[in-house]
Parts: C-alpha cells; sequence; structure tokens
C-alpha cells in the first residue's frame, strides 16, 4: 500500500498550493527537494582526516564547464507522470480542470530518457476518447493457424479426434463451394472469393460456435452444418457471402461508433398473387381468425372492465398523489392534471435523460468466444456507460391496466352497422403520445382491404394535457396538431374549392402551410369522436387488421371479436413475448423498406397510414400461402364457396344430402355458406 501512495507523490496535487489536507498524497511545492549543490574539490587535508578512501575521479577528454546555477527548469524530476494506457470511462464526462502549472523556462533542459517498456506513442484527443496517433503501428493482423480444432477454456465436447474429422469435412465443403465460386466470378464478384487462410479460419470459427454454444448435442450440430454445406448449390454460398460482407461492414461501423442510416438492400418487390378475387379474400380471411377469448393471453381486452374494477382503479389514482413511473429512464415523478397551482408545470422531476433505442446483444466478431455485452441501437453504447444519450423535457407514463385506462375513456363493444359493407375488411392503425393522463390516441388511419383505399385519417386531440407528442416515433409533430383544421364529412378537398370568404376557407388561410411534402391533416375533438367515426366503418364481422392491435385496440377503447394480427400470423421464433417489428417483416417477407429515417436530424417519424397499408399487405401474403397450402390438401372454390376435400362425396362419389336440402358442405365445424 505505501508504495502504491509514493506514486501519488509524482502528481500535483489538484487544489495547489492551498491544500489543507493533512498528510495529502499527492506532490506540492514544498515537497520538491532542490538539486544537490556541487560539491568543493577535497583537499588533501580533508582526504586525511579519516573520511576514507575516496574513488578516483573518472577523466574526460572534454573541457571542463562551469556548472550550471540551479534553476526550476533544471530539475530533471517529471512534473506529472507518462500517460497511462487506459481507455476513457465515458467520452460525455468533462475532465475536472487542472490547476495552471508556472511556464517552464527558456533555458534547454536535458529531458530523462523514457523507459523502453513505457508507451511514448503521441496521442490525440478526440469527441469518441483516446485515440493512437496517425503515426501509430495499426492493430496486428489476425494470426495463421492451421486445420487444427482450438483448444476451448471448457470441457471439450468430444473427443479430440471427432472434431478433427468434423472439421476436416467441413472445411472441405467450404473449399469446394468457393472454387465453385471462384471459376463463375466476376470482376466485382472477386470479394466474395475467399482465400485458403480464410477458409481455415471460417471452418475454426464454425466448429468453436458450435462447440461452444450447444456442448451438450455439438456432435447432431456439427453433422447438421457438414450436410448443409454439402448440399448447398454455388449460388446458394453467394448470397451467403454476400449477408457476411454485409455483417462485417455493419460491425465495423459499430465498432466505430457511426449508425448505418442507408436502406437495406433488397431485392426486387414481391407481387402477391392470391388466385382470388377481392371478394373472395375478404371471405377466405375466416381462415385467419383468432377467436376473441383466446386473444386475452396476449393483453387483448374481451371483456370491459366493470364499474367496481373502474372505481377501484379511481381510488388507487387518488391515492397516489400522482406519482408514476417515467416510461423512459424509471424515474418517480409526479404529474399535475390541470397543472400546478404554484408554477402552472405539468410534471416534476425536471428533464429526462434516457437512451431512446432498445437493447441489443452485438454479433461476435471472428474468433470471439465471450458473449459480448448488450449496447443501445441509438448510441452504440454499452449498457451502463452512460445514463442517456437523448434529453426530453419532461418524464412520461404509460399504463396497460384495463380499469385504468378506463377511467379516462370507458371501453365500448362494437355496435351492430348495417351499412357496413360485408365484401370488405378494415386494416387500421394508431398513434399514440404521453399526456398527463398516461399513453393517449393522437392519430388513427383506418383503410379499406385489400384495395388499401384510404377510409379515415384524422389527429385526436387528447384528454389530458400533451407532455410529449413522441414525434420520432408517432410521426405527429406540434406544426401537424397547429395547422391542422377541424374534421369535416366533406373531406379536406371539399373545404378548399369553396368559394372565398365561406365557411372553413378562411380558417386554413389563416393557418401556416405545413412543410413541403407534408399532408396536412383534419382533427376532431376527442378520441370518444374519433372511435364513433370508425363505428361507422365496421360492424362486428368486420375483419379488423393490425400489426400489434392489442395497444390500437386499447388506445381507442374498442372491443372487437374479429381480429386479425400480424404478430400472430407471422410469431417470433422464440414465441411471444418476443415479437417481429412491422418494418422488419416487410423487409424480409417483401423485400419493402417502410419507416426509413434517413438522416436522424431529419426523421419524420412513423406514418399510419403506411403502416396500415404494409399490415393489409402481409395479411394479402398470407392469404396466398394458406390457399396454396390448402388447395394442395384437397380444398377447391366452387361457385365462391372454399369446400374442404371430399365435399359433395358418399361413398358413391354423389352429393351430401346437407348439400341438397341446406345448401351447406360438410357438417359441424366444417360447414362453409355457400355465397354466389
Amino acid at each position: 500500500m505505501e508504495a502504491v501512495l509514493r506514486n501519488f507523490k509524482m502528481i500535483p496535487c489538484p487544489t495547489g498550493d492551498s491544500c489543507t489536507k493533512p498528510k495529502c498524497p499527492f506532490e506540492h511545492t514544498w515537497d520538491r527537494k532542490p538539486p544537490p549543490a556541487p560539491a568543493a574539490p577535497a583537499t588533501p587535508n580533508q582526504e586525511n582526516q579519516g573520511e576514507g578512501p575516496r574513488k578516483r575521479r573518472k577523466v574526460s577528454s572534454e573541457p571542463a564547464q562551469a556548472p550550471a546555477k540551479p534553476s526550476l527548469s533544471s530539475v530533471k524530476e517529471p512534473v506529472s507522470p507518462p500517460a497511462l494506457k487506459r481507455k476513457v470511462a465515458s467520452p460525455a464526462v468533462t475532465p475536472v480542470a487542472s490547476p495552471a502549472l508556472p511556464k517552464p523556462s527558456p533555458v534547454s533542459v536535458v529531458s530523462t530518457p523514457a523507459k523502453p517498456e513505457q508507451d511514448i506513442t503521441p496521442q490525440k484527443a478526440t469527441g469518441s476518447g483516446i485515440t493512437p496517433h496517425k503515426d501509430a503501428p495499426k492493430a496486428t493482423p489476425r494470426k495463421p493457424e492451421g486445420l487444427n480444432p482450438r483448444h476451448l477454456k471448457m470441457a471439450a465436447p468430444a473427443a479430440h479426434d471427432f472434431r478433427y474429422k468434423a472439421l476436416k469435412l467441413l472445411h472441405e465443403q467450404f473449399q469446394r463451394l468457393n472454387n465453385e465460386l471462384k471459376k463463375d466470378a466476376k470482376d466485382d464478384e472477386q470479394k466474395l472469393v475467399l482465400s485458403d487462410q480464410e477458409l481455415i479460419w471460417m471452418a475454426l470459427d464454425k466448429e468453436q460456435h458450435a462447440a461452444t454454444d450447444k456442448p451438450t448435442i455439438y456432435q447432431n450440430v456439427i453433422k447438421n452444418q457438414i450436410m448443409v454445406y454439402k448440399r448447398m448449390t454455388p449460388g446458394q454460398w453467394k448470397d451467403e457471402r454476400v449477408a457476411a460482407l454485409k455483417k462485417e461492414k455493419a460491425r465495423a461501423a459499430t465498432s466505430s461508433g457511426k449508425k448505418l442510416t442507408t436502406k437495406p438492400i433488397l431485392g426486387p418487390p414481391k407481387v402477391i398473387e392470391t388466385g382470388l378475387t377481392a371478394q373472395q379474400e375478404v371471405h377466405f380471411l375466416s381462415h385467419l381468425y383468432t377467436p376473441i377469448d383466446k386473444l386475452a393471453q396476449y393483453g387483448y381486452v374481451h371483456t370491459p372492465p366493470s364499474d367496481e374494477e373502474i372505481a377501484k382503479a379511481r381510488e388507487g389514482e387518488k391515492a397516489s398523489l400522482g406519482w408514476e413511473v417515467c416510461d423512459r429512464c424509471s424515474t418517480r415523478f409526479q404529474v399535475f392534471p390541470g397543472r400546478r397551482e404554484e408554477d402552472g408545470a405539468l410534471a416534476s422531476g425536471g428533464q429526462c435523460v434516457h437512451h431512446p433505442g432498445r437493447m441489443y446483444y452485438p454479433e461476435r466478431a471472428p474468433g470471439e468466444t465471450d458473449k459480448p455485452a448488450r449496447r443501445y441501437r441509438c448510441c452504440q453504447q454499452a449498457v451502463g456507460d452512460s445514463p442517456g444519450c437523448a434529453t426530453a423535457p419532461t418524464h412520461v407514463f404509460k399504463t396497460t391496466s384495463p380499469a385504468r385506462l378506463a377511467t379516462v375513456i370507458p371501453f365500448e363493444r362494437t355496435p351492430p352497422n348495417p351499412l357496413a359493407p360485408k365484401d370488405r375488411a378494415v386494416c387500421f392503425d394508431c398513434e399514440m403520445g404521453y399526456t398527463v393522463r398516461g399513453m393517449e390516441l393522437i392519430r388513427l388511419t383506418a383503410t379499406s382491404w385489400p384495395d388499401a383505399k384510404e377510409l379515415l385519417d384524422v389527429l385526436v386531440q387528447p384528454v389530458g394535457e400533451i407532455l410529449d407528442l413522441n414525434s420520432r416515433y408517432s410521426g405527429v409533430w406540434p406544426e401537424d396538431i397547429r395547422n391542422a383544421v377541424p374534421w369535416s364529412a366533406k373531406g379536406l378537398s371539399s373545404a378548399q374549392d369553396e368559394p372565398d370568404g365561406q365557411g372553413e376557407k378562411k380558417e386554413e388561410e389563416q393557418a401556416k402551410e405545413p412543410q413541403p411534402g407534408r399532408k396536412k391533416m383534419q382533427i376532431v375533438s376527442s378520441p370518444i369522436v374519433a372511435r364513433d367515426l370508425l363505428f361507422s366503418l365496421i360492424s362486428p364481422e368486420t375483419p379488423l387488421i393490425g400489426h400489434g392491435l392489442e395497444n390500437d385496440l386499447n388506445a381507442v377503447r374498442i372491443v372487437h371479436p374479429t381480429l386479425i394480427d400480424t404478430i400472430l400470423l407471422y410469431p417470433h421464433r422464440r414465441g411471444l413475448p418476443m415479437r417481429y417489428g412491422l418494418k422488419m417483416l416487410m423487409e424480409t417477407h417483401l423485400n419493402k423498406a417502410i419507416q426509413v429515417e434517413g438522416d436522424p436530424e431529419a426523421a419524420m417519424g412513423h406514418d399510419s397510414a403506411e403502416d396500415a397499408r404494409a399490415a393489409g399487405e402481409l395479411v394479402r401474403l398470407r392469404v396466398q400461402e394458406k390457399w396454396a397450402e390448402m388447395k394442395s390438401q384437397g380444398w377447391r372454390l366452387v361457385d365462391g364457396a372454399f369446400v374442404p376435400p371430399g365435399w359433395g362425396e358418399k361413398k358413391g362419389g354423389s352429393l351430401s344430402e346437407a348439400f341438397l336440402e341446406e345448401g351447406e358442405v360438410g357438417s359441424g365445424d366444417e360447414a362453409v355458406e355457400l355465397s354466389g
């Protein structure tokens, strides 16, 4: 411990000579020892006064020089220790300014030679930390390896002989595919061809990954990998190499702190051809429904909360005195509906510092066995490095309790509507923002299915005072609400066609024009009005299509029995609560890019109309796939009705009695009503 404390004596005290700390471990001016005065030459008498024999003085061939006068600049003791090889904890932390040091004397000083083990490479400070100088040596390239299984830190999952044979077979398949690709590779495809050493590295990485990730089933995993590459064609190998290069590019951008904002490289958009008419597609949706009573496990509200539950929720809100937990930074704060009397504030707690992006695990680098630390997608910082990379004016909250949601606006079942068309479904999507009442509806969009025509698209004035419009995701900005005009049944276009001096034309002229390329919206006075407009378009039998419909239905406070959710049509491989995003599903299944952000500073947010149409396209794709599967099982389309295999057949091949008497095919749950 004393040896460690002695090292602090080489560092100047941060408080300088004004330090009053007893036994301060840092260096002060009074701790510096003055250089020893030059010793006077000894006289012969002094040599004989019991001082003992003296060493012989080394004689130099250079002329003797007069000793220099002692000065502060001649002190050879370093003022501060050499730079250490340590990483900066966080680039956002501002270093504390050190006390000013006296300027060195113009007299030249002979510096003490640095020790060979010390790193004296010059460095420069940047916004992302300390980076090596441009003349510093680059990172050591990857060491060449032989075709021999790597040593594992854990117990080997199989004998060395088995691992070596599996590695050799895997490497042979890589060689075969690489040689076939090399024969037909064009000039721009030469980068896909691997060298011999790169093939060895790839085989070693694949074998090590299987041995460390799934050691209990290692033998089955490695055998399956060998068979996959044995059956792989050169075209498939080429596609895999292209995907690997994309991942390497993304990993390099992530390690350098950059965020990729370019559009994903997708193939040609898929063309959906169901082979059915629009009316037949709507009738086919009955094969994709999930009963409402089975949707409760997915967060759907299938029964409106009772009056007792709502009253209990109100009592809980009153007892909490407005204290909530921030949905972004998990800080406790207080909301004031109607504003606080003292200062007119809507919420306490000041600014909200948070990470807007989700956490994720980066992919492992080649040869890396340890699991990488989680990072944020917004800034690529490791979890725990900083409290946040974004700042919002206030804290916000949301609630998912149906009873508490009903305290703001009660839930309502879809009422019967004989005017709703029977030959269409409705895709709808909602955008929400934060208010003092939680997360509320601020935009509602509905489109017809399958023709994707717009039926309704309005902004909504929420019940509570707005804390944050959540524009980054909702796509609704303050100027959209400021420039919006009151909703009219005639529509915005007919209002603009009115002559000058009439009706809403004057109000539109007084409003500011929206940004170029942005749609001028209509606005309704409350979420209840928006819900009534949606009820005018649908009936309980109308299929409602969307992505994550439980959130949209809860925002509008609707209980609807006929639902098709793309999250359930395209489930995550690990099951709920994990789910695929709408953007990812469109890129994967239809080769279409939606919600493209581009420049973060010019981000426009999501578009609910775009999201509603995207969900409708995914449903049409599933109709195409499901109908193709049913046809292979024997289903047929007869007079506009979907009939199961063997319909109308009796033992002798005649029509069934149910069809002849009641006009139905099959019986029980399989009965399908025929419609002309």
